[in-house]
């Protein structure tokens, strides 16, 4: 019974580093795959997809994942990646080099790298524009709005 309660206790709190010195973790310093959800605006389908394919490992404990602050940390990098319009591919190989050498909590970027996405963005917001344009003129043709200038998205 105590081994049984020991690995128990294990998968409840494994420990984690605190200024270099291992202490068990606290339930409080993990969170649910439902309140990962919450905070970072995810579907749980978003985070399991994040678990198939290897970039974020959550603890388990029976079927809950628990989400240390390691793997909460690796999932901004992820997401951070995602914003700047990079590829699950791509985002991977950046998060694992930055947790490999620097550990500094920033996507490891090349310069090179950096320009041709700036490049990439830019033609693909060139891109948005002839589409929105586009999906302009059909609608005004649609409302029997044609010849007038077609409103402009207010968000801008």
């Amino acid at each position: 019974m105590l081994i049984e309660d020991s690995r128990r206790s294990a998968l409840i709190a494994p420990k984690t580093r605190s200024f270099g010195v291992e202490r068990p973790a606290s339930e409080s310093d993990f969170m649910t795959i439902g309140d990962v959800s919450r905070t970072y605006g995810l579907s749980l389908r978003a985070l399991r997809f994040y678990e198939e394919r290897g970039l974020i490992s959550p603890v388990r404990r029976g079927v809950t994942r628990l989400y240390d602050q390691k793997t909460r940390a690796r999932l901004e990098l992820i997401l951070k990646g995602k914003q700047l319009g990079f590829t699950l591919t791509e985002i991977r190989g950046m998060v694992q080099e930055a947790e490999d050498n620097s550990g500094s909590g920033e996507l490891a970027l090349a310069p090179n790298q950096v320009v041709e996405q700036i490049t990439l963005l830019e033609r693909q917001r060139r891109d948005l524009d002839v589409a929105i344009e586009e999906l302009r003129v059909t609608h005004a043709k649609m409302t029997g709005l044609e010849g007038q200038a077609p409103q402009q998205d207010r968000k801008s």
